[in-house]
Protein backbone atom coordinates (compact mmCIF):
# COMPACT_ATOMS: atom_id res chain seq x y z
CA UNK A 1 0.00 0.00 0.00
CA UNK A 2 2.80 2.40 0.96
CA UNK A 3 4.63 1.64 -2.28
CA UNK A 4 1.45 2.30 -4.24
CA UNK A 5 0.94 5.67 -2.52
CA UNK A 6 4.58 6.59 -3.08
CA UNK A 7 4.27 5.70 -6.77
CA UNK A 8 1.17 7.90 -7.05
CA UNK A 9 3.03 10.84 -5.53
CA UNK A 10 5.96 10.39 -7.91
CA UNK A 11 3.69 10.18 -10.96
CA UNK A 12 1.73 13.26 -9.84
CA UNK A 13 4.93 15.20 -9.23
CA UNK A 14 6.34 14.31 -12.65
CA UNK A 15 3.04 15.30 -14.27
CA UNK A 16 3.03 18.70 -12.56
CA UNK A 17 6.67 19.32 -13.47
CA UNK A 18 6.03 18.31 -17.07
CA UNK A 19 2.95 20.51 -17.29
CA UNK A 20 4.84 23.42 -15.79
CA UNK A 21 7.60 23.03 -18.32
CA UNK A 22 5.12 22.86 -21.20
CA UNK A 23 3.35 26.00 -20.05
CA UNK A 24 6.52 28.03 -19.50
CA UNK A 25 8.28 27.05 -22.73
CA UNK A 26 7.32 28.98 -25.84
CA UNK A 27 8.56 30.99 -28.81
CA UNK A 28 8.60 34.25 -26.87
CA UNK A 29 10.86 32.68 -24.26
CA UNK A 30 13.12 31.30 -26.99
CA UNK A 31 13.38 34.76 -28.57
CA UNK A 32 14.15 36.37 -25.20
CA UNK A 33 16.83 33.80 -24.34
CA UNK A 34 18.33 34.03 -27.82
CA UNK A 35 18.19 37.82 -27.69
CA UNK A 36 17.13 37.88 -31.32
CA UNK A 37 13.93 37.99 -33.39
CA UNK A 38 14.43 36.16 -36.69
CA UNK A 39 12.33 37.52 -39.55
CA UNK A 40 11.78 35.93 -42.98
CA UNK A 41 11.37 38.69 -45.57
CA UNK A 42 11.94 39.59 -49.21
CA UNK A 43 14.98 41.54 -50.33
CA UNK A 44 13.33 43.44 -53.19
CA UNK A 45 9.70 44.11 -52.39
CA UNK A 46 9.26 47.88 -52.03
CA UNK A 47 7.60 49.55 -50.26
CA UNK A 48 7.45 46.70 -47.72
CA UNK A 49 10.96 45.24 -47.76
CA UNK A 50 13.96 46.25 -49.87
CA UNK A 51 17.57 47.46 -49.91
CA UNK A 52 17.60 51.21 -50.56
CA UNK A 53 20.05 53.33 -52.56
CA UNK A 54 22.25 53.70 -49.48
CA UNK A 55 22.54 49.92 -49.08
CA UNK A 56 20.25 49.82 -46.04
CA UNK A 57 17.43 47.36 -45.52
CA UNK A 58 14.16 49.18 -44.99
CA UNK A 59 10.47 49.32 -45.91
CA UNK A 60 7.13 49.29 -44.14
CA UNK A 61 7.32 45.68 -42.89
CA UNK A 62 11.00 46.01 -42.00
CA UNK A 63 10.40 49.09 -39.85
CA UNK A 64 7.44 47.39 -38.13
CA UNK A 65 9.67 44.44 -37.24
CA UNK A 66 12.34 46.77 -35.90
CA UNK A 67 9.66 48.26 -33.65
CA UNK A 68 8.61 44.77 -32.55
CA UNK A 69 12.16 43.83 -31.64
CA UNK A 70 12.64 47.09 -29.74
CA UNK A 71 9.48 46.44 -27.71
CA UNK A 72 10.74 42.90 -26.98
CA UNK A 73 14.14 44.22 -25.96
CA UNK A 74 16.00 42.07 -28.50
CA UNK A 75 17.88 42.62 -31.75
CA UNK A 76 16.36 41.69 -35.10
CA UNK A 77 17.85 39.44 -37.78
CA UNK A 78 16.36 39.70 -41.28
CA UNK A 79 16.60 36.60 -43.49
CA UNK A 80 16.24 36.96 -47.26
CA UNK A 81 13.99 34.69 -49.33
CA UNK A 82 12.17 34.69 -52.64
CA UNK A 83 8.41 34.83 -52.29
CA UNK A 84 7.93 31.07 -52.56
CA UNK A 85 10.63 30.46 -49.95
CA UNK A 86 9.03 32.53 -47.16
CA UNK A 87 6.58 29.93 -45.83
CA UNK A 88 9.10 27.02 -45.99
CA UNK A 89 11.59 29.17 -44.03
CA UNK A 90 9.02 29.75 -41.31
CA UNK A 91 7.90 26.12 -41.14
CA UNK A 92 11.49 24.85 -40.98
CA UNK A 93 12.05 27.10 -37.92
CA UNK A 94 14.73 29.15 -39.61
CA UNK A 95 12.58 32.20 -38.79
CA UNK A 96 10.21 33.15 -35.97
CA UNK A 97 8.06 35.54 -38.02
CA UNK A 98 7.13 35.88 -41.67
CA UNK A 99 6.90 39.60 -42.49
CA UNK A 100 5.76 40.38 -46.02
CA UNK A 101 2.79 41.83 -47.89
CA UNK A 102 1.11 38.42 -47.69
CA UNK A 103 -2.62 37.77 -47.94
CA UNK A 104 -3.91 35.42 -45.22
CA UNK A 105 -5.74 33.02 -47.53
CA UNK A 106 -7.57 29.99 -46.18
CA UNK A 107 -5.18 27.72 -48.09
CA UNK A 108 -2.10 29.32 -46.53
CA UNK A 109 -3.76 29.26 -43.12
CA UNK A 110 -3.76 25.45 -43.32
CA UNK A 111 0.01 25.69 -42.84
CA UNK A 112 0.75 28.89 -40.92
CA UNK A 113 -1.02 31.13 -38.39
CA UNK A 114 -1.73 34.69 -39.47
CA UNK A 115 -1.85 37.79 -37.31
CA UNK A 116 -4.68 40.28 -37.34
CA UNK A 117 -4.47 42.31 -40.60
CA UNK A 118 -2.28 45.40 -40.43
CA UNK A 119 -3.76 46.87 -43.63
CA UNK A 120 -5.99 46.10 -46.63
CA UNK A 121 -5.08 46.11 -50.30
CA UNK A 122 -5.93 44.25 -53.52
CA UNK A 123 -4.68 43.05 -56.90
CA UNK A 124 -4.48 45.52 -59.79
CA UNK A 125 -3.62 45.25 -63.47
CA UNK A 126 -0.76 47.32 -64.89
CA UNK A 127 0.75 47.72 -68.34
CA UNK A 128 3.03 49.99 -70.39
CA UNK A 129 2.00 53.61 -70.48
CA UNK A 130 1.51 53.42 -74.28
CA UNK A 131 -0.25 50.04 -74.22
CA UNK A 132 -3.50 49.61 -76.19
CA UNK A 133 -5.09 48.10 -73.06
CA UNK A 134 -7.15 50.87 -71.50
CA UNK A 135 -9.50 48.94 -69.20
CA UNK A 136 -9.51 45.64 -67.33
CA UNK A 137 -12.15 44.41 -69.78
CA UNK A 138 -9.68 44.91 -72.66
CA UNK A 139 -7.38 42.41 -70.94
CA UNK A 140 -9.88 39.54 -71.06
CA UNK A 141 -9.09 38.70 -74.67
CA UNK A 142 -7.81 35.23 -75.46
CA UNK A 143 -4.05 34.79 -75.41
CA UNK A 144 -3.15 37.97 -73.50
CA UNK A 145 0.18 37.35 -71.73
CA UNK A 146 0.12 38.13 -68.00
CA UNK A 147 3.12 38.47 -65.68
CA UNK A 148 2.42 37.24 -62.14
CA UNK A 149 4.47 36.37 -59.06
CA UNK A 150 4.76 32.64 -58.41
CA UNK A 151 2.57 31.57 -55.48
CA UNK A 152 1.07 35.03 -54.96
CA UNK A 153 -2.52 36.15 -54.52
CA UNK A 154 -2.10 38.07 -57.77
CA UNK A 155 -1.44 34.77 -59.57
CA UNK A 156 -4.73 33.35 -58.29
CA UNK A 157 -6.63 36.55 -59.06
CA UNK A 158 -5.26 36.59 -62.61
CA UNK A 159 -6.37 32.99 -63.21
CA UNK A 160 -9.91 33.88 -62.14
CA UNK A 161 -10.14 37.24 -63.91
CA UNK A 162 -8.48 36.21 -67.19
CA UNK A 163 -9.30 32.52 -67.83
CA UNK A 164 -8.32 32.86 -71.51
CA UNK A 165 -5.03 34.58 -70.74
CA UNK A 166 -1.54 33.09 -70.77
CA UNK A 167 0.09 33.35 -67.35
CA UNK A 168 3.84 33.81 -67.00
CA UNK A 169 4.85 33.14 -63.39
CA UNK A 170 8.05 34.72 -62.12
CA UNK A 171 10.04 33.63 -59.09
CA UNK A 172 11.49 36.47 -57.04
CA UNK A 173 10.38 40.02 -56.24
CA UNK A 174 7.60 42.14 -57.66
CA UNK A 175 9.88 44.43 -59.73
CA UNK A 176 10.45 41.44 -62.04
CA UNK A 177 6.84 41.77 -63.19
CA UNK A 178 7.14 45.44 -64.14
CA UNK A 179 10.43 44.71 -65.88
CA UNK A 180 8.80 41.86 -67.83
CA UNK A 181 5.98 44.13 -69.01
CA UNK A 182 8.28 47.01 -69.97
CA UNK A 183 10.57 44.65 -71.93
CA UNK A 184 7.62 43.11 -73.79
CA UNK A 185 7.82 39.65 -72.22
CA UNK A 186 4.21 40.10 -71.03
CA UNK A 187 1.46 42.48 -72.10
CA UNK A 188 0.08 43.11 -68.63
CA UNK A 189 0.99 42.33 -65.04
CA UNK A 190 -1.08 41.54 -61.95
CA UNK A 191 0.15 42.21 -58.44
CA UNK A 192 -0.73 43.83 -55.13
CA UNK A 193 -1.70 47.49 -55.52
CA UNK A 194 0.62 48.85 -52.83
CA UNK A 195 3.52 46.77 -54.14
CA UNK A 196 3.06 47.96 -57.73
CA UNK A 197 2.78 51.58 -56.63
CA UNK A 198 5.97 51.32 -54.58
CA UNK A 199 7.92 49.44 -57.26
CA UNK A 200 6.99 51.87 -60.04
CA UNK A 201 9.26 54.40 -58.34
CA UNK A 202 12.29 52.31 -59.40
CA UNK A 203 11.44 52.60 -63.11
CA UNK A 204 11.40 55.58 -65.51
CA UNK A 205 8.63 58.09 -64.70
CA UNK A 206 5.33 57.56 -66.51
CA UNK A 207 6.49 54.27 -68.04
CA UNK A 208 3.89 52.14 -66.23
CA UNK A 209 0.13 52.65 -66.03
CA UNK A 210 -2.22 51.00 -63.51
CA UNK A 211 -5.65 50.29 -64.98
CA UNK A 212 -8.67 51.59 -63.10
CA UNK A 213 -10.34 49.13 -60.74
CA UNK A 214 -9.19 46.23 -58.58
CA UNK A 215 -9.49 42.48 -59.11
CA UNK A 216 -9.83 41.83 -55.38
CA UNK A 217 -9.69 43.37 -51.92
CA UNK A 218 -7.59 41.56 -49.37
CA UNK A 219 -6.08 41.97 -45.91
CA UNK A 220 -2.32 41.77 -45.34
CA UNK A 221 -0.87 40.01 -42.30
CA UNK A 222 2.33 38.72 -40.74
CA UNK A 223 2.53 35.02 -39.83
CA UNK A 224 4.01 32.54 -37.35
CA UNK A 225 3.96 28.76 -36.95
CA UNK A 226 1.03 27.11 -35.17
CA UNK A 227 3.41 26.12 -32.38
CA UNK A 228 4.04 29.83 -31.69
CA UNK A 229 0.63 30.97 -30.49
CA UNK A 230 2.23 32.96 -27.65
CA UNK A 231 4.13 35.00 -30.25
CA UNK A 232 0.95 35.42 -32.30
CA UNK A 233 -0.96 36.81 -29.29
CA UNK A 234 1.91 39.18 -28.52
CA UNK A 235 2.07 40.34 -32.14
CA UNK A 236 -1.66 41.06 -32.25
CA UNK A 237 -1.32 43.10 -29.05
CA UNK A 238 1.64 44.93 -30.61
CA UNK A 239 -0.43 45.86 -33.67
CA UNK A 240 -3.22 47.09 -31.38
CA UNK A 241 -0.85 49.29 -29.37
CA UNK A 242 0.80 50.94 -32.38
CA UNK A 243 -2.61 51.44 -34.01
CA UNK A 244 -3.85 53.28 -30.92
CA UNK A 245 -0.74 55.44 -30.43
CA UNK A 246 -0.47 56.43 -34.11
CA UNK A 247 2.74 54.62 -35.04
CA UNK A 248 0.96 52.29 -37.47
CA UNK A 249 -0.74 55.20 -39.27
CA UNK A 250 2.59 57.02 -39.44
CA UNK A 251 4.26 53.95 -40.97
CA UNK A 252 1.59 53.33 -43.61
CA UNK A 253 1.26 57.00 -44.57
CA UNK A 254 5.00 57.24 -45.18
CA UNK A 255 5.61 53.90 -46.87
CA UNK A 256 2.34 52.78 -48.47
CA UNK A 257 -0.22 55.56 -48.87
CA UNK A 258 2.24 58.08 -50.33
CA UNK A 259 5.60 58.16 -52.10
CA UNK A 260 7.24 60.21 -49.33
CA UNK A 261 9.81 57.44 -48.74
CA UNK A 262 11.22 57.77 -52.26
CA UNK A 263 13.13 61.00 -51.55
CA UNK A 264 14.90 59.40 -48.59
CA UNK A 265 15.58 55.95 -49.99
Amino acid sequence: MKNRKWLSVVVATLFVLGLSGAVSAGTLEDIAQRGELRVACQTQGPPFSFIDKNGNRTGSSIELCKLMAAEMGVKVNFLNYDWDGLIPALLSKKADVLAADMTPTLKRAMKIAFSDPFMYTGSVVFTKADSPFKTIEDCRKKGVTIAVLLGSTGENDAKKAFPQGELKSYKGGGPLLIDAVLKGHAEIGVNDNSAVTGQMASFPPNSVRILEGMLSKSPLSFAVRYDSMDLLEWMNLFFLHISLDGRMEQNLNYWVNTMDWKKDH
